[in-house]
């Protein structure tokens, strides 16, 4: 869950990188993706300790965006994920992938390298005929119909 864009949480949910009970450390990742996420201090502490947490401590620590609570079908985090990918959907596909890359490398560099990096992204969506597609709808009081080019 720590590589996902976006992470949802049922209250009940329960979460942690367990691997130091074991005697191993956290891979696929974990070491390197939880500090990003909570911070180096928070990720040590909950690594070292192997604690686990439900869905409602991870909302308050920002592991998780948001925290539901469970429902009777068991599932509420799936549910609310429909929900915000029917807010995603109407975006413009080119607007939204070049977005995800500006910050996913912008996060990994200097603010200064970052910067460059979102002005390629920003240079890569002027040409496209979804953002000449928004415009026009806005001009015409409309939801514009986009095509991912």
């Amino acid at each position: 869950a720590l590589a996902c864009d976006i992470r949802i949480a049922s209250d009940n949910a329960k979460v942690g990188l367990t691997e130091t009970r074991l005697a191993i450390i956290p891979g696929g990742g974990g070491t390197q993706r939880l500090p990003r996420v909570v911070g180096p201090a928070l990720a040590r502490e909950l690594i070292y300790t192997a604690r686990v947490l439900s869905g409602s401590e991870a909302g308050k620590l920002g592991l998780v965006n948001h925290c539901v609570e469970q429902n009777e079908s068991g599932d509420a985090a799936y549910q609310k994920a429909l929900k915000l990918a029917q807010e995603i959907l109407p975006n413009g596909p080119v607007g939204v992938r070049m977005a995800k890359a500006a910050i996913n490398k912008g996060t990994e560099v200097d603010l200064a390298s970052g910067l460059a990096f979102e002005e390629a992204c920003y240079a890569q969506v002027i040409p496209t005929t979804d953002r000449i597609e928004a415009l026009k709808a806005f001009r015409e009081k409309r939801k514009p119909v986009f095509k991912g080019e």
